[in-house]
């Protein structure tokens, strides 16, 4: 299933809402590096939602120069209306982070001395 699908599907709210610290400094111990896990999750969603849309839209490509070749196509304006109405990654990140749906580890330092 597609991250487009996938993501359409789920209750995620694609407005920003806001979310209590103390509630995501609980998940890790630190605000920070709660706030790091979920930025890092984000870039990663990003990411993949940008390869799969370009994916997508390359289908539709035209690889010659000439103008009277360009024309609208309905399905190409509506896969790009379907990913304009997606949540924001950020908000994604931070619905799975709180939902204990990203894993994450801590590198210890104290290990190597």
């Amino acid at each position: 299933m597609s991250k487009l699908r996938r993501q359409l599907s789920s209750n995620t709210a694609s407005v920003v809402e806001t979310k209590n610290l103390i509630d995501i400094k609980a998940k890790t111990g630190n605000l920070y590096e709660s706030i790091a896990i979920v930025a890092k999750r984000a870039n990663q969603i990003n990411i993949s939602l940008r390869e799969e849309l370009h994916n997508k839209l390359e289908e539709f490509a035209s690889h010659t120069d000439s103008l009277e070749e360009i024309h609208e196509n309905k399905e190409q304006i509506e896969i790009s209306k379907a990913y304009e109405k997606m949540p924001n990654p950020a908000i994604l990140a931070t619905q799975e982070f709180m939902d204990d749906k990203v894993y994450y580890r801590k590198n210890d330092e104290d290990l190597f001395r």
